[in-house]
Protein backbone atom coordinates (compact mmCIF):
# COMPACT_ATOMS: atom_id res chain seq x y z
CA UNK A 1 0.00 0.00 0.00
CA UNK A 2 1.27 3.79 -0.91
CA UNK A 3 2.42 5.50 2.22
CA UNK A 4 1.73 9.16 1.67
CA UNK A 5 -1.26 10.26 -0.51
CA UNK A 6 -2.09 14.60 -1.58
CA UNK A 7 -5.56 14.53 -1.99
CA UNK A 8 -5.54 17.33 -5.12
CA UNK A 9 -9.25 18.68 -4.37
CA UNK A 10 -11.25 19.80 -1.68
CA UNK A 11 -14.42 20.33 0.55
CA UNK A 12 -16.01 16.93 1.35
CA UNK A 13 -14.56 15.05 -1.32
CA UNK A 14 -11.03 15.53 0.28
CA UNK A 15 -12.43 14.41 3.97
CA UNK A 16 -13.87 11.53 2.78
CA UNK A 17 -10.94 10.53 1.17
CA UNK A 18 -8.13 11.84 3.72
CA UNK A 19 -10.59 9.85 6.32
CA UNK A 20 -10.53 6.47 4.19
CA UNK A 21 -6.25 7.02 3.99
CA UNK A 22 -5.73 7.89 7.54
CA UNK A 23 -7.27 4.58 8.75
CA UNK A 24 -5.34 2.44 6.69
CA UNK A 25 -2.36 4.61 8.05
CA UNK A 26 -1.33 6.67 4.71
CA UNK A 27 0.04 10.02 5.75
CA UNK A 28 -2.12 12.38 4.19
CA UNK A 29 -1.24 16.17 2.66
CA UNK A 30 -4.35 18.78 1.38
CA UNK A 31 -3.69 21.17 -0.93
CA UNK A 32 -6.07 24.30 -0.44
CA UNK A 33 -6.46 27.77 -1.29
CA UNK A 34 -6.37 30.97 0.29
CA UNK A 35 -10.41 30.97 0.25
CA UNK A 36 -10.85 27.35 1.76
CA UNK A 37 -7.93 28.01 4.71
CA UNK A 38 -10.71 27.31 7.63
CA UNK A 39 -12.28 24.21 6.25
CA UNK A 40 -12.22 20.99 7.84
CA UNK A 41 -10.62 18.99 5.72
CA UNK A 42 -7.50 21.84 5.66
CA UNK A 43 -7.41 20.73 9.40
CA UNK A 44 -7.87 16.86 9.40
CA UNK A 45 -5.21 16.14 7.17
CA UNK A 46 -1.45 15.52 8.67
CA UNK A 47 0.56 18.37 6.66
CA UNK A 48 -1.24 21.04 4.18
CA UNK A 49 0.27 23.30 1.54
CA UNK A 50 -1.52 26.78 0.37
CA UNK A 51 -1.63 26.65 -3.34
CA UNK A 52 -2.99 30.44 -4.28
CA UNK A 53 -5.71 32.50 -4.57
CA UNK A 54 -9.46 30.88 -4.64
CA UNK A 55 -9.72 31.38 -8.48
CA UNK A 56 -9.10 27.98 -9.42
CA UNK A 57 -6.54 28.47 -12.38
CA UNK A 58 -4.49 29.53 -9.48
CA UNK A 59 -5.08 26.98 -7.33
CA UNK A 60 -6.97 23.09 -7.88
CA UNK A 61 -6.32 23.61 -11.36
CA UNK A 62 -3.10 24.77 -11.04
CA UNK A 63 -1.09 21.71 -11.87
CA UNK A 64 2.78 22.99 -11.30
CA UNK A 65 1.71 24.13 -8.06
CA UNK A 66 -0.14 21.13 -6.98
CA UNK A 67 3.65 18.88 -8.59
CA UNK A 68 5.21 21.41 -6.23
CA UNK A 69 3.36 20.26 -3.32
CA UNK A 70 3.59 16.94 -3.69
CA UNK A 71 7.71 17.24 -4.06
CA UNK A 72 7.92 19.45 -1.10
CA UNK A 73 5.79 16.37 1.16
CA UNK A 74 7.14 13.58 -0.48
CA UNK A 75 4.09 12.46 -1.36
CA UNK A 76 4.10 9.08 -3.31
CA UNK A 77 0.69 9.00 -5.00
CA UNK A 78 -1.99 11.71 -5.78
CA UNK A 79 -6.22 11.53 -5.75
CA UNK A 80 -7.65 14.34 -7.72
CA UNK A 81 -11.24 13.49 -5.62
CA UNK A 82 -14.10 14.40 -8.42
CA UNK A 83 -14.16 17.58 -10.43
CA UNK A 84 -11.26 20.05 -11.51
CA UNK A 85 -8.45 17.68 -12.30
CA UNK A 86 -9.83 14.48 -11.85
CA UNK A 87 -10.42 13.83 -15.63
CA UNK A 88 -7.73 15.47 -16.99
CA UNK A 89 -5.98 12.57 -19.03
CA UNK A 90 -2.42 15.30 -19.56
CA UNK A 91 -2.37 15.43 -15.67
CA UNK A 92 -2.82 11.99 -14.84
CA UNK A 93 0.49 11.73 -17.65
CA UNK A 94 1.81 14.71 -15.77
CA UNK A 95 1.65 12.57 -12.45
CA UNK A 96 2.82 9.58 -13.41
CA UNK A 97 5.74 10.87 -15.19
CA UNK A 98 7.01 12.77 -12.27
CA UNK A 99 7.21 9.32 -10.99
CA UNK A 100 4.18 9.70 -8.90
CA UNK A 101 1.04 6.82 -8.69
CA UNK A 102 -2.03 7.86 -10.02
CA UNK A 103 -4.98 7.06 -7.93
CA UNK A 104 -7.33 6.23 -10.97
CA UNK A 105 -7.77 5.13 -14.32
CA UNK A 106 -4.80 5.49 -17.02
CA UNK A 107 -4.25 8.25 -18.86
CA UNK A 108 -5.54 6.45 -22.29
CA UNK A 109 -8.76 5.34 -20.96
CA UNK A 110 -9.85 9.03 -19.68
CA UNK A 111 -8.62 10.24 -23.10
CA UNK A 112 -10.82 7.53 -24.92
CA UNK A 113 -13.68 8.62 -22.45
CA UNK A 114 -13.64 11.91 -22.68
CA UNK A 115 -14.84 12.71 -26.13
CA UNK A 116 -18.49 11.67 -26.40
CA UNK A 117 -17.98 10.79 -29.53
CA UNK A 118 -15.41 8.70 -29.19
CA UNK A 119 -16.59 7.14 -26.62
CA UNK A 120 -20.47 6.47 -28.43
CA UNK A 121 -18.13 5.04 -31.35
CA UNK A 122 -16.18 2.75 -28.92
CA UNK A 123 -19.01 1.36 -26.96
CA UNK A 124 -21.01 0.96 -30.13
CA UNK A 125 -18.13 -1.26 -30.82
CA UNK A 126 -17.81 -2.91 -27.96
CA UNK A 127 -21.32 -4.07 -27.92
CA UNK A 128 -23.18 -1.28 -25.94
CA UNK A 129 -26.33 0.00 -26.88
CA UNK A 130 -25.90 3.50 -27.87
CA UNK A 131 -29.05 6.18 -28.73
CA UNK A 132 -29.30 6.97 -32.05
CA UNK A 133 -27.12 10.23 -33.09
CA UNK A 134 -23.90 11.26 -34.86
CA UNK A 135 -20.53 9.03 -35.28
CA UNK A 136 -18.81 12.27 -36.18
CA UNK A 137 -19.03 15.63 -35.28
CA UNK A 138 -20.99 18.16 -36.53
CA UNK A 139 -18.90 20.19 -38.73
CA UNK A 140 -21.68 23.39 -39.37
CA UNK A 141 -24.99 23.98 -38.28
CA UNK A 142 -25.95 22.73 -41.80
CA UNK A 143 -24.62 19.56 -41.36
CA UNK A 144 -26.16 19.18 -37.92
CA UNK A 145 -29.85 20.31 -39.66
CA UNK A 146 -29.24 16.94 -42.39
CA UNK A 147 -28.30 14.83 -39.24
CA UNK A 148 -31.12 15.52 -37.30
CA UNK A 149 -33.05 14.88 -39.93
CA UNK A 150 -32.10 11.22 -40.59
CA UNK A 151 -31.93 10.91 -36.78
CA UNK A 152 -35.21 12.43 -35.79
CA UNK A 153 -36.62 15.36 -33.85
CA UNK A 154 -36.66 15.80 -30.78
CA UNK A 155 -32.81 15.96 -30.81
CA UNK A 156 -29.97 16.75 -28.02
CA UNK A 157 -27.15 18.88 -28.78
CA UNK A 158 -24.24 18.04 -26.52
CA UNK A 159 -20.27 19.75 -26.25
CA UNK A 160 -18.65 16.12 -27.52
CA UNK A 161 -15.91 17.59 -24.81
CA UNK A 162 -18.87 18.51 -22.02
CA UNK A 163 -19.48 16.30 -18.60
CA UNK A 164 -21.65 16.95 -15.56
CA UNK A 165 -24.61 18.12 -17.31
CA UNK A 166 -22.77 21.03 -18.73
CA UNK A 167 -23.29 22.31 -22.64
CA UNK A 168 -26.43 20.42 -23.28
CA UNK A 169 -29.48 21.59 -24.66
CA UNK A 170 -32.80 20.45 -27.02
CA UNK A 171 -34.49 21.18 -30.42
CA UNK A 172 -37.96 20.07 -31.26
CA UNK A 173 -37.59 21.16 -35.06
CA UNK A 174 -34.90 22.72 -37.40
CA UNK A 175 -35.09 26.84 -36.03
CA UNK A 176 -34.70 25.25 -32.55
CA UNK A 177 -31.63 22.99 -33.45
CA UNK A 178 -30.08 26.06 -35.05
CA UNK A 179 -30.60 28.23 -32.07
CA UNK A 180 -29.26 25.30 -29.93
CA UNK A 181 -26.42 24.51 -31.89
CA UNK A 182 -25.12 28.00 -31.97
CA UNK A 183 -25.08 28.62 -28.17
CA UNK A 184 -23.71 24.59 -27.03
CA UNK A 185 -20.91 25.45 -29.80
CA UNK A 186 -19.63 28.55 -28.49
CA UNK A 187 -20.00 27.44 -24.72
CA UNK A 188 -17.71 24.69 -25.43
CA UNK A 189 -15.43 26.26 -27.27
CA UNK A 190 -15.71 28.61 -24.21
CA UNK A 191 -15.96 25.66 -21.22
CA UNK A 192 -13.86 23.13 -22.57
CA UNK A 193 -11.68 24.90 -25.41
CA UNK A 194 -13.38 22.24 -27.76
CA UNK A 195 -16.61 23.17 -30.46
CA UNK A 196 -17.53 20.11 -31.48
CA UNK A 197 -21.22 18.83 -31.45
CA UNK A 198 -22.96 15.67 -30.74
CA UNK A 199 -26.08 14.85 -31.77
CA UNK A 200 -28.42 12.43 -30.28
CA UNK A 201 -32.23 11.93 -29.91
CA UNK A 202 -33.80 12.87 -27.09
CA UNK A 203 -36.17 11.05 -25.51
CA UNK A 204 -38.53 13.35 -23.35
CA UNK A 205 -39.63 10.39 -20.48
CA UNK A 206 -36.29 9.05 -19.51
CA UNK A 207 -34.45 7.84 -16.39
CA UNK A 208 -30.75 8.45 -16.00
CA UNK A 209 -29.40 5.02 -14.48
CA UNK A 210 -25.86 4.33 -14.04
CA UNK A 211 -23.25 1.13 -12.73
CA UNK A 212 -20.43 1.27 -10.52
CA UNK A 213 -17.31 -0.70 -11.87
CA UNK A 214 -14.23 -1.41 -10.31
CA UNK A 215 -10.86 -2.01 -13.01
CA UNK A 216 -9.04 -4.14 -10.76
CA UNK A 217 -5.04 -4.68 -10.47
CA UNK A 218 -5.27 -8.06 -12.17
CA UNK A 219 -7.19 -6.38 -15.03
CA UNK A 220 -10.73 -7.84 -14.48
CA UNK A 221 -13.63 -5.28 -14.49
CA UNK A 222 -16.15 -6.02 -11.78
CA UNK A 223 -19.85 -4.29 -11.31
CA UNK A 224 -21.54 -3.11 -8.26
CA UNK A 225 -24.77 -2.50 -9.06
CA UNK A 226 -26.50 0.13 -10.06
CA UNK A 227 -28.05 4.06 -9.20
CA UNK A 228 -30.51 6.11 -9.84
CA UNK A 229 -29.67 9.36 -10.78
CA UNK A 230 -32.70 11.10 -12.18
CA UNK A 231 -33.48 13.71 -9.97
CA UNK A 232 -32.18 16.37 -11.40
CA UNK A 233 -31.68 20.23 -11.88
CA UNK A 234 -30.85 21.84 -15.16
CA UNK A 235 -29.05 18.17 -15.68
CA UNK A 236 -27.35 17.97 -12.68
CA UNK A 237 -28.20 15.83 -10.24
CA UNK A 238 -29.14 16.40 -6.91
CA UNK A 239 -30.56 13.30 -5.01
CA UNK A 240 -29.92 9.29 -6.02
CA UNK A 241 -30.43 5.89 -4.54
CA UNK A 242 -29.45 2.38 -5.14
CA UNK A 243 -30.49 -0.21 -6.24
CA UNK A 244 -33.08 1.70 -8.95
CA UNK A 245 -36.75 1.10 -8.38
CA UNK A 246 -36.70 0.85 -11.73
CA UNK A 247 -34.44 -1.80 -12.62
CA UNK A 248 -35.95 -5.83 -12.77
CA UNK A 249 -33.40 -8.39 -11.81
CA UNK A 250 -33.47 -9.38 -15.65
CA UNK A 251 -32.49 -5.70 -16.69
CA UNK A 252 -30.29 -5.28 -13.76
CA UNK A 253 -27.96 -8.26 -15.57
CA UNK A 254 -28.00 -6.47 -18.63
CA UNK A 255 -26.99 -3.29 -17.33
CA UNK A 256 -24.24 -4.42 -15.01
CA UNK A 257 -23.01 -6.99 -18.14
CA UNK A 258 -22.74 -3.92 -20.86
CA UNK A 259 -21.09 -1.95 -18.13
CA UNK A 260 -18.40 -4.29 -17.55
CA UNK A 261 -17.64 -4.10 -21.45
CA UNK A 262 -17.89 -0.91 -21.54
CA UNK A 263 -15.03 -1.19 -18.97
CA UNK A 264 -13.32 -3.95 -20.85
CA UNK A 265 -13.05 -2.21 -24.13
CA UNK A 266 -10.66 0.60 -22.73
CA UNK A 267 -9.31 -1.42 -20.56
CA UNK A 268 -9.99 0.10 -17.41
CA UNK A 269 -8.75 0.39 -14.16
CA UNK A 270 -9.67 1.80 -10.90
CA UNK A 271 -13.36 3.26 -9.89
CA UNK A 272 -15.11 4.08 -12.88
CA UNK A 273 -19.11 4.58 -13.80
CA UNK A 274 -21.27 3.84 -16.91
CA UNK A 275 -24.33 6.10 -17.04
CA UNK A 276 -26.94 5.02 -19.52
CA UNK A 277 -30.29 6.42 -20.28
CA UNK A 278 -33.52 4.00 -19.44
CA UNK A 279 -36.41 3.77 -21.54
CA UNK A 280 -39.20 3.08 -19.03
CA UNK A 281 -41.68 2.71 -21.77
CA UNK A 282 -39.58 -0.14 -23.33
CA UNK A 283 -37.19 -1.23 -21.31
CA UNK A 284 -34.48 -0.52 -23.51
CA UNK A 285 -31.42 1.40 -22.28
CA UNK A 286 -28.84 3.38 -23.98
CA UNK A 287 -25.31 4.50 -22.83
CA UNK A 288 -24.52 8.19 -22.34
CA UNK A 289 -21.09 8.41 -21.31
CA UNK A 290 -18.54 7.18 -19.06
CA UNK A 291 -17.32 8.63 -15.69
CA UNK A 292 -13.49 7.96 -15.13
CA UNK A 293 -13.43 8.98 -11.75
CA UNK A 294 -14.86 8.46 -8.39
CA UNK A 295 -18.29 9.76 -8.54
CA UNK A 296 -20.45 12.19 -5.76
CA UNK A 297 -23.05 9.91 -5.22
CA UNK A 298 -20.48 6.77 -4.47
CA UNK A 299 -21.44 6.26 -0.83
CA UNK A 300 -25.19 4.89 -1.49
CA UNK A 301 -22.70 2.18 -3.82
CA UNK A 302 -20.90 2.16 -0.58
CA UNK A 303 -23.74 1.93 1.78
CA UNK A 304 -25.69 -1.41 -0.42
CA UNK A 305 -22.63 -3.30 -0.81
CA UNK A 306 -20.69 -2.76 2.48
CA UNK A 307 -17.26 -1.85 0.51
CA UNK A 308 -15.34 1.54 0.99
CA UNK A 309 -14.99 2.32 -2.48
CA UNK A 310 -11.92 5.01 -1.29
CA UNK A 311 -9.90 1.87 -0.22
CA UNK A 312 -10.52 -0.05 -3.21
CA UNK A 313 -9.05 2.48 -5.45
CA UNK A 314 -6.05 3.05 -3.45
CA UNK A 315 -5.73 -0.62 -3.67
CA UNK A 316 -5.69 -1.40 -7.17
CA UNK A 317 -3.57 1.92 -7.12
CA UNK A 318 -1.17 0.14 -5.35
CA UNK A 319 -1.46 -3.05 -7.53
CA UNK A 320 -3.44 -4.68 -4.84
CA UNK A 321 -6.25 -7.11 -5.01
CA UNK A 322 -9.64 -6.17 -3.61
CA UNK A 323 -10.78 -6.39 0.20
CA UNK A 324 -13.22 -9.25 -1.37
CA UNK A 325 -13.93 -11.79 -3.43
CA UNK A 326 -17.99 -11.32 -3.48
CA UNK A 327 -20.20 -8.61 -2.87
CA UNK A 328 -23.62 -9.45 -2.56
CA UNK A 329 -26.16 -6.12 -2.27
CA UNK A 330 -28.02 -5.62 1.15
CA UNK A 331 -30.90 -3.12 1.36
CA UNK A 332 -31.73 0.17 0.32
CA UNK A 333 -29.50 3.63 -0.05
CA UNK A 334 -30.53 7.50 -0.79
CA UNK A 335 -28.25 10.28 -1.25
CA UNK A 336 -29.42 13.59 -0.95
CA UNK A 337 -27.16 16.49 -2.03
CA UNK A 338 -27.16 19.49 0.68
CA UNK A 339 -26.49 22.62 -1.21
CA UNK A 340 -25.91 26.34 -0.71
CA UNK A 341 -28.89 27.12 -3.13
CA UNK A 342 -32.61 28.65 -2.47
CA UNK A 343 -35.28 25.43 -2.95
CA UNK A 344 -37.21 26.46 -5.22
CA UNK A 345 -35.05 27.96 -8.06
CA UNK A 346 -31.76 26.38 -7.56
CA UNK A 347 -29.85 29.75 -7.72
CA UNK A 348 -26.63 29.53 -5.52
CA UNK A 349 -26.61 31.37 -2.20
CA UNK A 350 -23.48 31.32 -0.73
CA UNK A 351 -22.66 33.05 2.87
CA UNK A 352 -20.81 32.49 6.09
CA UNK A 353 -22.41 29.41 8.36
CA UNK A 354 -23.97 30.21 11.88
CA UNK A 355 -25.96 27.16 12.72
CA UNK A 356 -24.67 23.73 11.75
CA UNK A 357 -26.14 20.77 13.02
CA UNK A 358 -26.05 17.37 11.23
CA UNK A 359 -28.70 14.91 11.82
CA UNK A 360 -27.42 11.12 13.47
CA UNK A 361 -28.94 7.94 13.98
CA UNK A 362 -28.91 4.27 12.58
CA UNK A 363 -28.48 4.30 8.69
CA UNK A 364 -27.46 7.63 8.57
CA UNK A 365 -24.36 9.54 7.42
CA UNK A 366 -23.51 12.65 6.42
CA UNK A 367 -20.22 13.80 4.58
CA UNK A 368 -19.62 17.35 4.55
CA UNK A 369 -17.22 19.81 3.39
CA UNK A 370 -18.20 22.60 5.92
CA UNK A 371 -19.56 23.25 9.34
CA UNK A 372 -20.23 26.44 11.56
CA UNK A 373 -18.16 29.13 11.85
CA UNK A 374 -16.80 28.31 7.71
CA UNK A 375 -17.81 30.16 4.52
CA UNK A 376 -19.13 28.80 1.39
CA UNK A 377 -17.62 31.02 -1.33
CA UNK A 378 -18.59 32.16 -4.74
CA UNK A 379 -15.65 30.81 -5.78
CA UNK A 380 -16.78 27.06 -6.37
CA UNK A 381 -19.60 24.77 -6.58
CA UNK A 382 -22.39 24.77 -4.19
CA UNK A 383 -22.36 21.44 -2.28
CA UNK A 384 -22.02 21.70 1.18
CA UNK A 385 -22.71 18.30 2.15
CA UNK A 386 -24.15 14.83 0.95
CA UNK A 387 -27.05 13.25 3.47
CA UNK A 388 -26.84 9.70 2.89
CA UNK A 389 -29.29 7.12 4.51
CA UNK A 390 -29.15 3.53 4.50
CA UNK A 391 -32.73 1.20 5.39
CA UNK A 392 -33.21 -2.73 5.00
CA UNK A 393 -35.85 -1.83 2.03
CA UNK A 394 -36.61 1.37 0.20
CA UNK A 395 -39.90 2.47 2.17
CA UNK A 396 -37.64 2.71 5.68
CA UNK A 397 -35.00 4.50 3.72
CA UNK A 398 -37.47 7.02 2.88
CA UNK A 399 -38.28 7.58 6.61
CA UNK A 400 -34.66 7.51 7.21
CA UNK A 401 -34.30 9.77 5.27
CA UNK A 402 -37.23 12.07 5.98
CA UNK A 403 -36.24 12.22 9.96
CA UNK A 404 -32.39 13.01 8.65
CA UNK A 405 -33.69 16.18 6.58
CA UNK A 406 -35.72 17.01 9.52
CA UNK A 407 -32.50 16.84 12.06
CA UNK A 408 -30.62 18.62 9.70
CA UNK A 409 -30.41 22.49 10.73
CA UNK A 410 -28.12 25.11 8.21
CA UNK A 411 -28.27 28.70 8.82
CA UNK A 412 -26.40 31.46 7.26
CA UNK A 413 -26.17 30.54 3.26
CA UNK A 414 -29.32 29.50 1.32
CA UNK A 415 -29.95 25.88 1.86
CA UNK A 416 -32.11 23.72 -0.12
CA UNK A 417 -32.99 21.28 2.87
CA UNK A 418 -36.80 22.75 2.11
CA UNK A 419 -36.48 21.03 -1.29
CA UNK A 420 -35.56 17.93 -0.02
CA UNK A 421 -38.84 17.64 2.66
CA UNK A 422 -40.59 18.26 -0.46
CA UNK A 423 -39.30 15.54 -2.60
CA UNK A 424 -39.47 12.92 0.31
CA UNK A 425 -43.10 13.51 0.56
CA UNK A 426 -43.95 13.61 -3.11
CA UNK A 427 -46.29 10.67 -4.79
CA UNK A 428 -44.50 10.30 -7.61
CA UNK A 429 -41.48 9.87 -6.60
CA UNK A 430 -42.36 7.70 -3.49
CA UNK A 431 -44.11 5.55 -5.77
CA UNK A 432 -40.83 5.50 -7.28
CA UNK A 433 -41.82 5.78 -10.70
CA UNK A 434 -40.55 8.70 -12.01
CA UNK A 435 -37.87 10.08 -14.58
CA UNK A 436 -35.85 13.18 -15.02
CA UNK A 437 -38.67 15.50 -15.60
CA UNK A 438 -39.60 14.84 -12.12
CA UNK A 439 -37.79 18.74 -10.74
CA UNK A 440 -39.78 20.56 -13.48
CA UNK A 441 -43.13 18.75 -12.73
CA UNK A 442 -42.40 19.97 -8.69
CA UNK A 443 -41.57 23.33 -10.22
CA UNK A 444 -44.63 23.50 -12.47
CA UNK A 445 -43.00 22.68 -15.49
CA UNK A 446 -45.68 20.85 -18.33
Amino acid sequence: MIGSLLVANRGEIARRVIRTAKRLGIRTIAVYSEADAALPFVAEADEAVLLGPANPAQSYRNVEAILAAAKATGAEAIHPGYGFLSENADFARTVESNGLVWVGPGADAITAMGDKINARNLMAAAGVPVAPGTTDPSASVEEAVAAAAQIGYPIMVKAAAGGGGMGMGVASDEAGLRTEYDKVRAFAERMFGDGSVLLERYFPRVRHVEVQILGLADGRVVALGERECSVQRRNQKVAEESPSPAVTPELREQLLAAAVRAGEAVGYRNAGTVECLLDPATGDFFFLEMNTRLQVEHPITECVYGVDLVEEQLRVASGLPPTFDALTPNGHAIELRINAEDPKRFLPGPGAITTWTEPTGEGVRVDSGYGPGTTVTPSYDSLMAKLIVWGPDRASALARARAAVSGFEIAGPKCNLPFFTELLDNPEFVSGDYDTGIVGRMRGAK
